[in-house]
Order: C-alpha cells, then sequence, then structure tokens
C-alpha cells in the first residue's frame, strides 16, 4: 500500500515550475456541467453516429474499414429504441441501394419524434424501410413478435450476393422477441422472468434467452446466412460486449442445452418450467446444427459498435475543455450500489480539493471501493495520480469523468432514478467542502432523458445541498428511505438542481462528472 500511496505524493519540484493560470469562465460551474452533458448525448444521436460510421463512395462503401459493393442488393433490420434515427441516416446514404427493411421500434416513437420536432430522426413518405411499432413499456409482447418474424422472413430470403445492414441499440432485445417452436411469448417471458426474480446474473439470463430464441445468440445471422451482414450497434450495456446488446442476434454463440439445465438447476426452477421448454431444451444438439448447412457464419459477419458510453465521455471532455476544465477519464464501467457509487465521488471530491497532501486513508478506501463499482485499481491509481499532480503544480480547474450504470436497492415508493439518487446521496458526501465557485459540483444524467419514471434525467448537485434543503425544510433521510429523488430535487429551490434536457433519441447509459475548481496548495 506505501508504494501504491507514494504515487499521489506532491514533487517538490514541480511545485515552482510549470504553474499557468487557470483558464476563467463567466459562466457558472452549473451551466458548464450541463452544457458537457449536452455535447455528450449530441455525440450519440443515432442519426450521428451512423453517418460518422457509413463511407461512401460511389457504388460501394466502407464501413470499419471493409468494403462493401453495392448492386441494389441491401437490405436493412434493425431494432432498438434509437433504430428509426439510424435508419433514417442509412437510408439517405445508401440511396436506391437499398431494397428493403423493416425495423421493430418502441410503441408511440414516430407520433412523439414528431411532437418534439426531430422529423429529421423520422423517415420520408417515399421510405423503402417498413416501421413496426412495439414493446409497450419495454416489454416483449405480440406487436413486437410481428415484427421479429418479418425480420426473420427478410433475413431468410437473401442470397450470397445480398448485404444485410442491421441496426441495433439498447431496447433491441424486448423488440425482437422470437421463441422456438412450441414455446409461446407468454412461456419464455415466464422463464426469464423467473431467473432474474431468482438473482440470476445477465450472462445467465443471455444463456436463457438465446437457447429459446431463435434470433438471438446469432440467430439473425444465421437467418440471413449466406448473405453478408453488418451490424451497427449503439451500444447501452457496461463495457460494450457484443453477445449481450440485445441478446447478440449478429454474435455466433453455441448454446447447449447442459448450460441452460445448469443455469435454471442453480436457482432451483426446472420442475417449473413449461413442457414446451423442456421440449426445446430435450434436443441434444445445438439449434444452429438441424438446418441450414453451415453450423458458423461468422465468417460473413461483421459486427462493430459505433456509439458507446466511452464515446459520449470523450465529447464531453473536449467541451470540458473549451470551458476551462482539464478532463479525466475515470472509468466508463461504474456500477454497482449506488450508495457505494456515491462513497467513491466523495472520496474523489476531498482527494482533489485537499489544499495539503491527502491523508492516505482516503486513497487506501478509494482502493478498496474500487472493484464494488466497477472501477480498476489502476484506474483509480491513475486518476489519483493525476488528480495530485494537477493540484500541486496549479493546472487550474478540472472535470473528472464516468459512465455506467449504478444499482439502487428500493426500500420505498417514491418517484425517482438512480442518477438522482446517485445526485443527493453524492450531495451529502460533499457537505462541508466549499461551495462553488471554490468548491466541487457533480452531475449524473441518463443520456436516454429519463431517469426512472421522470421527467428528468438527472440532477446537479453541490456541498451546499443539506443546508439548503434544511432551510427548505426538506428531511433528506426520508426522502432517501422512500427512494423518493424526483420529489425532493423538484421541491428543492424550485428544481432549479434538476436535469431536464428532453427527448434524446438515445441511449449509452449515465454520464456521471465531477467539477474540481483550482485548489490553492499549502507547500
Amino acid at each position: 500500500m506505501a508504494r501504491v500511496l507514494s504515487l499521489f505524493r506532491p514533487q517538490p519540484f514541480l511545485v515552482h515550475v510549470g504553474r499557468t493560470k487557470p483558464m476563467l469562465c463567466e459562466m457558472s460551474m452549473d451551466s458548464r456541467a450541463r452544457k458537457m452533458f449536452a455535447a455528450a448525448v449530441e455525440a450519440v444521436q443515432p442519426d450521428t453516429v451512423v453517418r460518422q460510421s457509413i463511407e461512401r463512395k460511389e457504388d460501394s462503401v466502407i464501413i470499419s474499414g471493409h468494403k462493401f459493393t453495392l448492386e441494389h442488393n441491401l437490405h436493412l433490420a434493425g431494432f432498438g429504441k434509437a433504430v428509426l434515427g439510424m435508419a433514417a441516416e442509412a437510408e439517405r446514404i445508401m440511396g436506391d441501394h437499398l431494397v428493403k427493411g423493416v425495423i421493430s421500434v418502441p410503441h408511440g416513437i414516430q407520433q412523439t419524434l414528431q411532437q418534439h420536432g426531430k422529423n429529421h430522426l423520422l423517415l420520408k413518405e417515399n421510405s423503402r424501410i417498413r416501421v413496426m411499432e412495439g414493446a409497450k413499456h419495454n416489454l416483449p409482447d405480440i406487436d413486437a413478435q410481428k415484427a421479429a418474424e418479418e425480420i426473420k422472413q427478410l433475413a431468410s430470403e437473401l442470397t450470397e450476393k445480398d448485404l444485410l445492414l442491421v441496426l441495433i441499440s439498447g431496447g433491441g432485445s424486448a423488440l425482437l422477441p422470437a421463441p422456438i417452436p412450441p414455446i409461446s411469448l407468454q412461456e419464455k417471458q415466464d422463464v426469464t422472468r423467473k431467473c432474474a426474480g431468482a438473482g440470476a446474473t445477465i450472462q445467465e439470463l443471455n444463456t436463457v434467452r438465446r437457447a429459446l430464441s431463435v434470433l438471438k445468440g446469432g440467430g439473425l445471422a444465421h437467418c440471413a446466412h449466406p448473405a453478408q451482414v453488418v451490424s451497427l450497434i449503439l451500444s447501452d450495456v457496461i463495457g460494450d460486449p457484443l453477445d449481450l446488446i440485445a441478446s447478440g442476434p449478429t454474435v455466433w454463440s453455441e448454446v447447449w442445452p447442459e448450460e441452460v439445465f445448469s443455469v435454471l438447476e442453480r436457482y432451483k426452477l426446472l420442475n417449473c418450467l413449461p413442457a414446451s421448454v423442456k421440449e426445446v431444451l430435450g434436443k441434444p444438439m445445438p439449434k444452429w446444427r438441424e438446418n441450414k448447412g453451415e453450423s458458423n457464419t461468422s465468417g460473413r459477419v461483421l459486427n462493430t459498435v459505433i456509439g458507446s458510453n466511452s464515446v459520449a465521455l470523450k465529447w464531453a471532455g473536449r467541451r470540458a475543455r473549451e470551458l476551462g476544465f482539464r478532463p479525466v477519464m475515470l472509468a466508463p464501467g461504474v456500477c454497482g450500489d449506488v450508495r457505494s457509487v456515491s462513497r467513491l465521488y466523495g472520496l474523489l471530491a476531498r482527494f482533489a480539493c485537499s489544499q495539503e497532501e491527502p491523508p492516505p486513508e482516503i486513497a487506501a478506501e478509494l482502493l478498496r471501493l474500487g472493484p464494488e463499482v466497477g472501477v480498476a485499481s489502476w484506474d483509480l491509481c491513475r486518476t489519483m495520480q493525476v488528480l495530485g499532480e494537477g493540484r500541486t503544480e496549479g493546472w487550474g480547474s478540472t472535470c473528472l469523468l464516468a459512465g455506467g450504470e449504478p444499482t439502487v436497492a428500493l426500500t420505498g415508493k417514491g418517484r425517482g432514478g438512480r442518477n438522482q439518487e446517485l445526485a443527493l446521496r453524492v450531495g451529502l458526501e460533499l457537505r462541508d467542502l466549499k461551495l462553488p465557485p471554490n468548491g466541487p459540483v457533480f452531475l449524473s444524467g441518463g443520456t436516454d432523458g429519463q431517469d426512472g419514471p421522470t421527467e428528468a434525467a438527472g440532477a446537479i448537485t453541490d456541498g451546499g445541498l443539506y443546508e439548503e434543503a434544511q432551510a427548505q425544510g426538506l428531511d433528506v433521510d426520508n426522502f432517501l428511505t422512500n427512494n423518493d429523488s424526483y420529489t425532493f430535487f423538484t421541491r428543492l429551490s424550485a428544481g432549479q438542481r434538476l436535469l431536464v434536457p428532453g427527448l434524446t433519441c438515445t441511449n449509452v447509459m449515465d454520464v456521471h462528472m465531477l467539477l474540481i475548481p483550482p485548489i490553492p496548495f499549502n507547500i
């Protein structure tokens, strides 16, 4: 530990050289944080990420370094909350080379986009892409199943001369339900719901979903064989694992019945399986071996992530620099209980704002917390070293950036979401630190613009939050116990701390920002 902590001790010879005046900005830290969040969301707009990922050159396209010939042979399939805008841009780029397309999108999305003036994310009147809406409340339903059947039919009719462009975004799993007959949609949902309720991990849930689905786990790519398949993916999963995003419909994976039985046995669910599920799992071979000559189609599939939390953080960092901050990237995979995550940010704020060498206990607790919240020890060591150097060398204001998807343990029935609760808890952690512009500011916001069942994406907080709440007669502990962070921030100073960007049309999880002002260092 001593070696690790020595990384953060100021180096005297650096104290007197290389000092620069901090960049000044008339805008408040609150306002600058909001602009950085807006830049993060703008960077992962569905049309933007598609436009940046496809290079059209006459009768060919280049995607992720691969060149594909266009001969009026392009077909399109898509599923996810952001896919409508992705499809509109793809059709604009591909022109009349697009023969046909089918996309499965959330119920009411076209009307919602029209109402919010987002017409650039809608298809043209003469579009060759059929839009099918379904999955009310983000749950698979009959409408989504019909869309999945149409997508399967489109893929199954392709030849080796065809190119299938697949567009995938968050919510794609619910919008592409295709249970293997004779399993019904309701039966498949019941099995996966019981697994989730029993505590199955996302990997285990995915194993079950793939085994019971025609299209997940590489099923769509298999249906399209021998056509060339190119998937453009807007990731809403930590680490961007291709097999987990929408359950990987174009990512080859063999799922053996033994694997599924192992998961079901682990959670004591074997005895309550429907007969149809037992029938499908009773087949001895992986599902792809039974038809279509080749078992592995991966050689004809290109999967590329075109938008993610890391992309959003990168552009937030660029905006931070324009606004007078030095961006420091912590990690794009923050997860775990929101209470532990808030403690992490509180400790980082105290470490960064210390006018003297921070007590070694702070670094020790940070390194202990890191693994609990998805932040590697190396990333924490690097971040603390940079924060320490910035303080001792007078580098000016710093913006610590991170992203991910923490969780909230529900103890009440209030309104709120993980971002608002995280902001509220971080506000308590920052108590006793100086107020802005001389103290830190923290922002947590969901890039989908909706944090839980509320109109807010998140909130902004600082060290004055507790006293501000007390002065207005708001009991912070009661709101936290009831998971009622939205009501709290709505009542606090007439909602001024809420982050309400409106319809964002995208989702790459959450963005966290810890803004640190210039800290005078006592030599």
